[in-house]
């Protein structure tokens, strides 16, 4: 079944709408794409540990989505990539990072279809990319590790699920892909040629939170975080149980599941508070980003970013 970006913003805002109706103090709303770093707050959810009173979760298509929806206020969170969150905020979005989800070191790719040979010239190939943050720096990066220039390669603009179908068509020849869909498209004998790996602390997962919803949502953001780092804790503990309850989201058989997470480097609470803190490695790393951000045309000039991080909501 299609569905259309219009209709899933409709229906996020109607829902919104009926949260008018809620006690003063509604529910924080925090919008998501389907990935594996964010599936701690949904498998919570699962678990019964997010009160529906106190925490909502919205998942949209594409993070361009969550971006739209928070910049308009009809999200009060969201779980982005880095370069995504430097986005909005240079767009006027007043946000701060209260937690770093993840680490890419490896779960974003650049995969070749199973018919180019290895080692085959890629000028002139079609590449499968999403309009998204995360896929322009995935993409720009690639094309300085192998030399070559936008115009060398056939920019097709897709959704990362449709890349899957693109590539499985034989339509393109390359695709730009993040888990669970990397997973996907390595079991339909794609191969890497260029991941995360390569770019470290390039793309880091966070939680980021509109300024002016923190006062009003702060218990609940702490509930937020509690149970989040209470579903990475049961992950550990039972990680059968908790691929069963996430392989249906990340559309992947449960045995699958552990792959998908293999390129995440996710923190806990001590290690997310001491990356949020002043001076920390974080810091210095969003601010090369910002540079690179800004000479690959992504961001129109630099601000700063040292007030951004806020610790003050995560558990201790």
């Amino acid at each position: 079944m299609t569905i259309n970006r219009r209709h899933i913003l409709q229906g996020l805002g109607a829902a919104f709408s009926l949260a008018g109706c809620a006690p003063p103090v509604r529910p924080l709303r925090v919008g998501s794409i389907v990935f594996p770093g964010y599936e701690p707050l949904f498998l919570a959810r699962e678990l019964g540990w997010l009160p529906a009173d106190q925490v909502r979760l919205f998942e949209l298509m594409s993070n361009t989505d969550t971006l739209r929806a928070l910049a308009v206020g009809q999200l009060d969170a969201a779980q982005l990539t880095l370069d995504e969150f430097l986005t909005a905020v240079h767009d006027g979005v007043e946000l701060r990072i209260v937690n770093v989800l993840d680490l890419s070191e490896g779960a974003d790719a650049v995969l070749a279809h199973p018919r180019l040979p290895a080692g085959a010239p890629l000028a002139g190939k079609r590449i499968a990319v999403e309009e998204s943050a995360a896929g322009a720096v995935m993409l720009t990066s690639f094309l300085q590790a192998q030399q070559l220039q936008p115009e060398q390669l056939q920019r097709i603009p897709s959704t990362l699920v449709e890349s899957v179908e693109l590539l499985r068509r034989g339509e393109v020849d390359l695709v730009v892909s993040a888990e669970p869909w990397i997973t996907q498209l390595e079991g339909l004998g794609a191969r890497r040629l260029f991941d995360s790996r390569a770019i470290p602390w390039r793309i880091v997962d966070v939680l980021a939170v509109r300024s002016d919803a923190l006062p009003l949502h702060a218990g609940h953001l702490a509930t937020a975080l509690k149970a989040h780092f209470d579903a990475l804790a049961h992950w550990q503990r039972q990680p059968e149980d908790a691929a069963r309850r996430t392989a249906p989201r990340l559309q992947l058989p449960p045995k699958q599941v552990a792959n998908a997470l293999r390129g995440l480097r996710q923190p806990d609470a001590a290690t997310a508070r001491r990356w949020l803190s002043p001076g920390s490695p974080l810091l210095e790393r969003t601010l090369t980003l910002q540079t690179v951000m800004l000479k690959a045309g992504l961001l129109r000039q630099p601000r700063e970013l040292a007030d951004l991080f806020d610790t003050r909501y995560l558990p201790t």
